[in-house]
């Protein structure tokens, strides 16, 4: 299996939520949402088993300084196979000339991240508001 890499706004509104939902996510239960996020972001790439979404990272900047991550999935059959790593390092390249790239990460995924490069902060701790749409 051959994974593809693409560079890609359009994704129709089941591979967006079989995505998600693999990874247990409630906003896969907002597809059509999704489809509209997917085209607003700045940034997104994407992992491709032939037509299958298999993982997607997403990012949104200011232009010039910061850029925020704001989803990184990988359908858990495909873990493991350096998809995130590879994604996220698209990520590290696009925004190489930029002061910083911020991830909130949960627990979990701390060593994740680590191992991609980024710094837990002593500094400061990340703080949600978390609406469910109705």
């Amino acid at each position: 299996m051959a994974i593809i890499y693409k560079d890609t706004h359009d994704f129709s509104s089941e591979q967006l939520q079989d995505l998600f939902l693999s990874v247990e996510w409630s906003s896969g239960h907002y597809p059509d949402k999704l489809v509209t996020a997917m085209k607003n972001f700045e940034t997104v790439f994407s992992a491709w088993d032939r037509d299958k979404l298999v993982g997607m990272i997403c990012a949104m900047d200011d232009g010039i300084m910061t850029a925020y991550v704001h989803y990184l999935l990988v359908n858990p059959e495909y873990q493991r196979q350096k998809i995130g790593r590879e994604l996220v390092r698209m990520v590290k390249e696009k925004y190489s000339d930029y002061l910083r790239i911020v991830v909130v990460a949960y627990d979990s995924e701390l060593t994740f991240y680590e191992n991609c490069g980024f710094k837990k902060s002593d500094e400061s701790s990340p703080m949600f508001i978390t609406s469910l749409w109705t």
